[in-house]
């Protein structure tokens, strides 16, 4: 059975649109509620949010779902990501929710859930709930409405538990740091973490309105935190997105630092304490080959899965490893957390900058990236990958790769369109290898 209402991310969509509407969304909680009704106790889910105008709308319409079907609902309020999947196995929760469209503008939401482990659903879950969104579902008896209640110190326990993932003998006394919150999900937690453990903070992206999530500031728009970090002379710059589980770092000139180093960083640094599990660390398809070849004259290994950091957590378990994460910026440290937490990640990052007493582009930059091309072509239908013009240019450009190189070529899951990405040692000769195949593609699909 095919998806109509969950991708790699749970679902998502423009508000008041398609699937990313009130009545679906109270539609999802009757069903994730039936699917999560397990024994004779009192059914429990709680409920997070980042800041978008339409979160309000969401959360009371899922209220409204999952109290129909006697579920009992715990509010969080704005809540980054893994903090709603802590707080659900803290609560011994029956199902968690955050609804966020993560690093989107404010204009789109999404819902995503998480099981009773704080882990987010598995294909086998979001099929069933999708079956069940076609069918009315049966609602509980009068006198076995749920509640809902809304808990004034969420935010205190997950700065408690983010606190928590940094060794006790590191303290930030003495560093200045930028940290730009996307106008999101983490606009008081992070800065107050940061605070809390010492360090002198800068905030940035923290006044939301319902309508400015990820508006020229967060992860994915750096140029906000690059100029306050080199305006304010500061040591380094954290960026995060709208729903706090991705993590960008900017050094002490202004410089990007991308997910692949920051993992080069993590793993190494885990590697020498003892603390990495699975022999390596797990990235996706997309990650440089740089930080692949960093990693192996470290000793470790790079486990490369799909694209999506479901996948990564996916092929974690299976190579029984502890870290892993996406040039993009999702790190997944399941010593700490459950899901992606860019906060607790920044611990990390911070710690080692705190040991190392060097500065941050002396500490962050641990291998020179290859030259790497992404390039998208977009087509009207058919399946311009099957054409065998275009397998034949491809298996062309894979043989003169051979060695020096790598192709990832993927179709998108959302669009029609085709990725192509290549790199290598030879910037010229990837840009050849690009253009070649987005030129057979675009042949094939004419």
């Amino acid at each position: 059975m095919a998806k109509n209402y969950f991708g790699t991310d749970g679902i998502r969509g423009r508000t008041n649109a398609g699937v990313m509407t009130a009545a679906v969304a109270m539609k999802v909680g009757q069903a994730a509620g039936h699917r999560f009704l397990r024994g004779d106790h009192r059914h429990r889910v709680v409920i997070g949010k980042d800041t978008r105008l339409s979160g309000y709308m969401l959360e009371n319409a899922m209220v409204a779902g999952f109290t129909s079907v006697g579920m009992d609902v715990v509010l969080l309020g704005p809540m980054p990501t893994p903090g709603v999947a802590m707080l659900t196995r803290e609560l011994r929760a029956d199902v968690g929710v955050m609804i966020s469209a993560s690093h989107n503008p404010y204009e789109d939401n999404g819902i995503k859930l998480f099981g009773p482990d704080g882990f987010k659903l598995s294909d086998e879950d979001e099929l069933a709930i999708e079956a069940m969104l076609g069918e009315e579902q049966p609602l509980a008896p009068s006198e076995d409405i749920g509640r809902a209640r809304r808990i004034d110190d969420a935010r205190g326990r997950y700065i408690h538990a983010v606190k928590g993932s940094l060794p006790h003998d590191i303290r930030l006394d003495g560093l200045k740091i930028v940290v730009d919150c996307a106008n999101g999900a983490a606009y008081q937690v992070a800065p107050s973490a940061f605070w809390e453990l010492g360090a002198e903070v800068h905030a940035v992206g923290v006044t939301p309105n319902g309508k400015n999530i990820n508006d020229k500031v967060g992860s994915t728009h750096l140029d906000l935190v690059k100029e306050t970090v080199v305006a304010s002379g500061a040591d380094i710059g954290i960026a995060l997105d709208g729903d706090a589980d991705r993590l960008i770092v900017v050094d002490e000139k202004g410089q990007t630092v991308d997910g692949d180093q920051i993992m080069a960083l993590i793993g190494s640094q885990w590697a020498a304490q003892g603390r990495l599990s699975g022999g390596g660390v797990v990235a996706t398809v997309m990650s440089n080959l740089g930080l692949e070849r960093f990693l192996q004259g470290q000793g470790l290994e790079l486990f490369r899965s799909k694209v999506g950091d479901r996948y990564v957590l996916e092929l974690m378990k299976a190579q029984g490893c502890n870290f892993g994460g996406e040039q993009s910026g999702h790190m997944i440290l399941l010593d700490h957390a459950t899901t992606g937490d860019g906060t607790i990640a920044a611990l990390q990052v911070l710690a080692a900058l705190v040991r190392s007493g060097k500065r941050a582009s002396e500490l962050l930059h641990l291998f020179d990236p290859v030259p790497q091309l992404l390039k998208n072509v977009r087509f009207a239908g058919g399946k311009p990958l099957e054409d065998a013009r275009v397998q034949a240019v491809i298996a062309d450009v894979e043989a003169s790769l051979a060695g020096k190189g790598r192709l990832v070529i993927r179709p998108s899951g959302t669009e029609p369109v085709i990725r192509v990405m290549a790199e290598g040692d030879d910037a010229a000769q990837v840009e050849q290898s690009v253009d070649a195949i987005c030129a057979a593609v675009a042949e094939a699909a004419a």
